[in-house]
């Protein structure tokens, strides 16, 4: 729920599979492609666990970062371990693409030194947070095809389950919500 003089987003998704044809390729790349794909993981799961360590735990307390493009990664890093450690994989894309536009809006648009990332579970709800000193609040805008910016919030709206920003006496909490299905929220 949005804060006073807040606002808020509701989003209703609807479930759809998109399937994809297998594509015909080397024997070699074939088996590989799995080994691969675990030494990549394991090497961002090295990665954010090194960011947990080194800047702190957004599920913990709220974690500064620098104001700056390169702090992107490293709260994705860090939203990504959170949300494994949580064991809730299925929504690691969705947490990292939505992390990387709500911190890239505040590192764009806010001209402050440092950003807040939080993170919060409850039961059924996965809540990330991205606090700035901006009062200045981000607006939605109608997405073309031809667009090359302006694409965040849409996707923000788009892919969360709801979305808002709370606005506090000095900055806001722009934040977005996923809803966990019982089946896998444990916690």
């Amino acid at each position: 729920m949005a804060g006073l003089g807040g606002i808020e987003q509701s989003q209703q998704r609807a479930e759809s599979a998109v399937g994809a044809a297998p594509c015909a390729a080397a024997p070699f790349a074939a088996s590989a492609a799995p080994l691969l794909a675990e030494e990549v993981r394991d090497a961002e799961g090295a990665a954010a666990a090194e960011a947990l360590e080194r800047m702190g735990d957004p599920s913990a307390a709220e974690v500064r970062l620098a104001s700056e493009p390169a702090s992107a990664a490293t709260a994705r890093r860090m939203a990504l371990s959170v949300v494994r450690r949580w064991g809730l994989p299925h929504l690691a894309e969705v947490v990292e693409l939505l992390v990387s536009e709500l911190v890239g809006n505040a590192v764009r648009h806010t001209g402050a030194r440092t950003f807040g990332l939080r993170m919060h579970r409850r039961r059924g709800c996965v809540r990330v947070e991205v606090r700035d000193p901006s009062r200045s609040l981000p607006c939605l805008m109608p997405v073309r095809p031809m667009d090359v910016s302006g694409r965040g919030l849409f996707l923000v709206n788009e892919l969360s389950d709801r979305w808002g920003v709370d606005l506090q006496a000095r900055g806001k909490t722009t934040w977005f919500e996923l809803r966990v299905a019982d089946r896998f929220d444990r916690g």
